[in-house]
């Protein structure tokens, strides 16, 4: 054993040549040497791998549009590290949309003719049509959206193309498609919380009178509402679709035409293509325009509050699904299995939303990373901010309509949820109201009723009964403010009964808000029962 061990040791990790052609199970051995090319391996980065064939003939590249002061090309390797189409071109119809304003703004001012403008436009709409028809050949080599569409339409119309980037740099472009994309994209997402927010409202019309324990540090605290509850989600995602249009309204100034970072002595005129673009007006400071990113930053917060909110409700319902709570039910469309343990239906989707809201979370944290400490005005770093930006809202949108679609397809379980209600003395709080409002005859101060119902609650523990068991001798014996009274206080439904106060769980102000949400949400109320 020792000798083995010995030998073990001695072993390098490269095995010789030798001890690889006396494998008797091996056929065909091979040599292997160290200065043979090794296999690529399938987790190599796209941008670190090279041809190690002599037989393969290099093409020739093509120029590139910004390449006139160079006199090499760049190598494969810088050329696939720096290149961006292989995500920007999610930004193809704002680039052509912005590139169609542009160029008419360049016809009005003379700075083209029109007939130009009429090639540039009719050449742009056939990119865009082979772009969606999938006929488009996106080329590294172009590097980016905007030089791809530019390097294309100058194979379609000649000349007139390479008049288009007048007064124009890809650094108000890009600024302009990026705005341009997250203004949809924010529309996109509002649009998905007043599906949820929808689906929420429907869920709690249908169950209406419906009394859960409220909790507190995940302990029972007041009987609410279920209706009172789901509509706390509904306020949360609303103020989080008001962030978004927050978002929106300042991030709807349009660059174009900042150029690189001063502008341009050309006679251009930025209102008209703001105004074409849909934008609220032109960027006062042209450094300003092309530099910051904080339109971005401000997106990907509000989209990671909403994740939070999102997150927070994926864990409340994966809890009340478990079989601790069996509050809800989810039907078997919204539900997965385990490969080994047959008897299991679990809620995987809101387990996802309830993982996914660390990606979005991190999404805003690699920007914010990414933009500190940058010098004005534009850096290639800013490169990167569009990857967390669309993955963000792939997500945020994936959460959302994932949410939307389990909130209508499960069942809450009436009667395991009323077995519940008796534990946790949820009408403890109620019964110290009891003593306020007797106190203006009997002036006992709250904390003194706060005393009185803790020791209550203590004789019932050790009674092992509710505090609506408690005789009435029994309480006068705490207090002798107790009177016959006292039992339309305790009990669940009693309690909630009591609550009066604006935005409480009781029955008519529950009943006041889903009016107000539904009217707001335009949902057919007679639809949901």
């Amino acid at each position: 054993m020792e000798s083995l061990r010995s030998s073990s040791l001695q072993t390098p990790f490269f095995f010789s040549q030798s001890t690889v052609l006396s494998n008797k199970s091996v056929s065909n051995p091979r040599t292997i040497s160290p200065l043979m090319p090794r296999a690529k391996s399938r987790f190599e980065p796209l941008w670190c791998t090279t041809s190690h064939s002599s037989e393969t003939e290099a093409k020739p590249k093509e120029t590139k549009l910004w390449g006139g002061r160079f006199e090499d090309s760049v190598t494969d390797i810088v050329e696939k590290f720096t290149e961006s189409i292989s995500f920007d071109k999610q930004l193809y119809k704002h680039d052509i949309m912005g590139s169609k304003a542009h160029a008419s703004m360049l016809a009005e001012q003379g700075l083209i003719s029109f007939s130009d403008r009429d090639s540039i436009l009719k050449g742009l709409d056939e990119i865009e049509r082979r772009i969606e028809a999938g006929e488009f050949v996106w080329r590294t080599d172009r590097e980016d959206v905007h030089m791809n569409i530019e390097a294309a339409l100058t194979d379609l119309v000649g000349e007139p193309a390479k008049k288009l980037h007048t007064a124009r740099s890809r650094n108000d472009q890009v600024l302009t498609d990026f705005r341009l994309w997250c203004r949809d994209a924010i529309d996109r997402i509002i649009s998905s919380i007043r599906h949820l927010q929808v689906a929420l409202v429907k869920l709690a019309l249908n169950n209406e009178g419906l009394i859960i324990p409220g909790y507190t540090h995940l302990q029972r605290a007041q009987p609410v509402l279920l209706q009172h509850l789901l509509l706390a989600y509904v306020e949360q995602l609303d103020r989080d679709a008001g962030r978004l249009l927050d978002c929106r309204a300042r991030l709807n100034f349009c660059p174009l035409g900042a150029c690189a970072l001063a502008g341009t002595g050309l006679p251009i005129d930025r209102f008209m293509t703001s105004e074409a673009l849909g934008f609220t007006a032109p960027m006062r400071n042209s450094i300003d325009a092309v530099s910051d990113r904080d339109f971005v930053l401000e997106f990907l917060s509000a989209n990671s509050i909403i994740a939070v909110h999102l997150s927070r409700i994926g864990e409340e319902w994966v809890l009340w699904a478990s079989e601790e709570f069996g509050f809800i039910t989810p039907s078997d469309s919204v539900s997965t299995g385990s490969s080994i343990m047959p008897q299991k239906k679990n809620p995987d989707p809101m387990e996802l939303v309830r993982g996914k809201s660390a990606r979005v979370i991190g999404d805003l944290v690699t920007l914010l990373t990414l933009c500190k400490g940058l010098p004005l005005a534009y850096n290639r770093d800013l490169q990167e901010d569009k990857e967390p930006t669309f993955d963000s809202v792939k997500t945020i949108t994936g959460m959302l309509e994932v949410s939307a679609e389990f909130a209508q397809n499960i069942t809450f379980n009436d009667k395991r949820i009323q077995k519940a209600l008796p534990a946790g003395y949820l009408d403890a709080t109620t019964l110290a109201d009891y003593l306020v409002k007797k106190a203006r005859y009997f002036g006992i101060p709250f904390r003194t009723s706060h005393d009185i119902v803790g020791r209550s609650v203590a004789l019932c523990v050790s009674k092992n009964c509710q505090l609506q068991d408690l005789s009435l001798e029994d309480m006068r014996n705490l207090s002798p403010v107790f009177d016959n009274d006292v039992y339309e206080f305790l009990g669940v439904e009693n309690a909630v009964k009591k609550f009066s106060s604006y935005g409480s769980t009781g029955f008519a102000c529950v009943a006041d808000q889903l009016d107000d949400w539904a009217a707001k949400l335009e949902i057919n109320k007679s639809t949901c029962h």
